[in-house]
This record gives structure tokens, sequence and C-alpha cells, in this order.
């Protein structure tokens, strides 16, 4: 799976580099063109003649190279990768990573990268297990990268316990199941939407809600990670995305939401309608700004057009479309009655019950409902990894579909 795969592999300061030679002879023979940026501390432990021997690169450290006179530039290498591999990562340069701190090549080509990234943290039991590691294994795993977990062992000081960097072999069984992984949504067409909706009063003021997109946002890039192309409608959002294979279109309203969803659904094979569209709209939006005059002020409502219900319509046999349910009260029965009139195949739902869930929270707990009414139900988790969760499922329905 990793045959013509670009790999940046990362090495810091850590007793466990000298596992790194293994692994590079691992992912030459499976076929991958690694490239070795290692930090200066880390040629304590592996040396660059035996790192370049093996990948057959001159191995990177500094931007610039007084010997030859060569520029390496972190941003040519951060595009050039198509994974970016870290290992064994200190404790230092966790730090770094979770903090943005560029101080050396392999961190400038870290921020650069626009690849996934895996890390592979190695160092003693207690410095692993400290507050500061952990919080920043948290924060770096926040920002989609992967895990690889050291096991737990002897470790260089003797102590046995968690810290020592994942084997070579199991390292190369990870990123392999990864790229499989990748392609399960390859030459799939997605349409995904997101973000409030602003339903305009008058050229000020506006109708919406405090959606922030951020679900639908991680699930457009939870299935262009597995090789689908996606479509993202969003309302008005602060979020940006960088994902090639994602396209996206912004919307304001409600009626150019449904205008754009009725001109990418047919071509879709699955469908996320994860926006919060607004639910009314003034009738008639005033031309001018109204002013504060008077004591109270009417406003005549109208609905919105119902995107999910005319979808439903629309649907073929081939197509799946998720819908989502943002409940506060009788969540399940409000649940399954969308699900069955808006002739959905999986139904989300989330409540503002639970804590730490629902709008403007960077996490999520939901609860999936199919068709035979069938409840999957999640912890709470980052919306990165519910997003994950999610496409899960459809891919999962979509075999048995098949």
């Amino acid at each position: 799976m990793l045959k013509g795969k670009k790999i940046i592999i990362g090495i810091t300061g850590s007793i466990a580099a000298y596992k790194i030679p293994i692994l590079i002879r691992l992912l030459i023979k499976e076929g991958a063109d690694v490239q070795v940026v290692v930090t200066p501390s880390a040629k304590d432990f592996v040396t660059p003649l035996t790192l370049s021997t093996l990948s057959g690169h001159p191995v990177l450290c500094e931007g610039f190279d007084s010997v030859d006179g060569k520029w390496h530039s972190h941003i040519e290498l951060g595009s050039w990768a198509d994974i970016f591999l870290i290992a064994p990562v200190s404790a230092n340069t966790l730090a770094k990573m979770a903090n943005g701190l560029a101080d050396n090549l392999l961190m400038t080509t870290y921020l650069a990268a626009k690849c996934p990234v895996f890390f592979a943290p190695a160092m003693d039991l207690d410095m692993y297990r400290h507050p500061a590691t952990q919080k920043n294994v948290k924060t770096i795993c926040s920002f989609g990268h992967h895990l690889i977990e050291p096991r737990e062992g002897e470790l260089a000081s003797g102590l046995c316990g968690a810290g020592r960097m994942e084997e070579p072999e199991k390292i190369v069984e990870t990123l392999n199941n990864f790229v499989k992984k990748k392609q399960t949504l390859e030459n799939k067409n997605i349409l995904v939407t997101a973000g409030p909706t602003f339903e305009s009063i008058d050229p000020v003021r506006f109708i919406g809600n405090h959606s922030s997109g951020l679900m639908g946002f991680e699930i457009a890039n939870a299935c262009a990670e597995r090789g689908a192309k996606v479509t993202l409608i969003t309302g008005p959002v602060a979020l940006t995305n960088d994902v090639p294979n994602i396209r996206r279109i912004d919307v304001v309203s409600a009626v150019e939401m449904q205008q754009q969803c009725l001109k990418f659904f047919p071509d879709a094979d699955m469908t996320v309608m994860a926006a919060a569209v607004a639910d009314y709209m003034p009738s008639k939006m005033r031309d001018k700004k109204i002013k504060k005059s008077e004591p109270a002020l009417s406003l005549d409502l109208v609905k919105t057009p119902d995107i999910l219900s005319s979808l439903g319509k629309l649907k073929k046999k081939n197509q799946i479309l998720v819908g989502f349910a943002l409940e506060t009260d009788n969540e399940t029965e409000n649940a399954v009655l969308k699900l069955k009139n808006k002739n959905l195949d999986l139904i989300v739902l989330n409540s503002l019950k639970d804590k730490g869930a629902g709008f403007k929270h960077p996490t999520n707990k939901i609860t999936i409902i199919d068709k035979s009414l069938r409840k999957k139900s999640f912890e709470l988790k980052p919306k990165n990894e519910v997003a994950i969760d999610i496409v899960n499922e459809i891919i999962k329905l979509s075999k048995n579909k098949i």
C-alpha cells in the first residue's frame, strides 16, 4: 500500500532513534520514497551517513547547507510529502508541536506540511505521563494528527512502563492500514453542508443561529482523507480549509444553500446535511435599516425552504442521505420522526442537554439512528473524532447497499 508514497521521517533527540534505520529499510522495501529530516540533537543518536545510505537521499538538518550551498525549503518539503512521520518524538518536540514553535528545519517543515501527520513518542515513563506531556499529546491529536502510542516495556533508564517507541514493523503496519483506509471513498462524490444560514431582516440585521460550522467541516475533511471528492456548501463561518480535494462553496441564506444543494445533489453518492439552516426568514427584507424608534417591533416570518426534505424526495436508491437533529427535548422521538419524514438513511442526533455537545463546542456527543431504528451511541469526543465515527457508519451502510 505504500508503494510510490513520499514519506518524510522526522527524527528527534531520543535513544529510540536507533530503530529508525530499520524503519527506513522496511519502508524502502514497501516501495516508499523516504526523506529524512533530523533535529541537531538527533545526530547524537544516529548518524546522517547511515540514514542517507539507507534512504538514498541526503539527510536534512538545516535550512541552508553551508557545504553544498543549497537552500532546503521547508515549504517545498511540506508540500512534497504524502505522509509525515515524526519518530521518535521527544518530550521537547511534543511541546514544540503543540505550541507551534519553529526553531529548526524539522519544526518549520512540520508547520508547513499539508499531508497526514503521524507521531511516535519515546521517553521515560514519568516524562510521558507528566500532565504537561499528556496535555501536549491531546493538543496535537486535536489537530487531526495520528498518535502511535508508545509501548510498555523496559526503558533506557532501566525502569519499566509506557514510553518505548513502537517497533518499526508495527509503525509500517499502521501506515499501511491508514493508506488502505484512506482509499475507502476513492472515486466517490460526497456533498456536505455546514454552518448556519443568515436570513436578512434589513441591510444590518439577520436571523441566524450559533452554529460555528466545525462539525460539517470535520466531516468534509474526514471524507477527503478517505479519498473522496467533496463539495462543501457552507453558510457564513470563520473557518478555513486547505484540503486539496474539497471544493468549497460559500452561501448566506437558506434559499442560496438550497439552490447549491439541488445543483450538486444529483451527482453525489453520499450527502451529509450538517448545516444548521434557519427555520424561518422575514417575509420581506427591509431596504433600509430599521430605526430604534418604536417601543416594540413585529416581524412577519415565513418558513425557509426545507432543503433536507427536498433532497429526500429526489434521492435515488444508490444514494445515501444523512441528516442531523439537534434537540432539546424528546430527542429520540423527534430524530426518528425526522428520519422517516425526510427519507433519510441515517440521522445523527445530538442534544443540547449533553454538556460539551452542540454549537460552539470543539466536542460533540452523538447517537446515530438508521432506517431500522438501530441506535449506536458514542461518548463525548473532539469533533474531528466524531466525524470519523459518522463517516465509518456511512461507509458500513454503503457496503450493505451494494
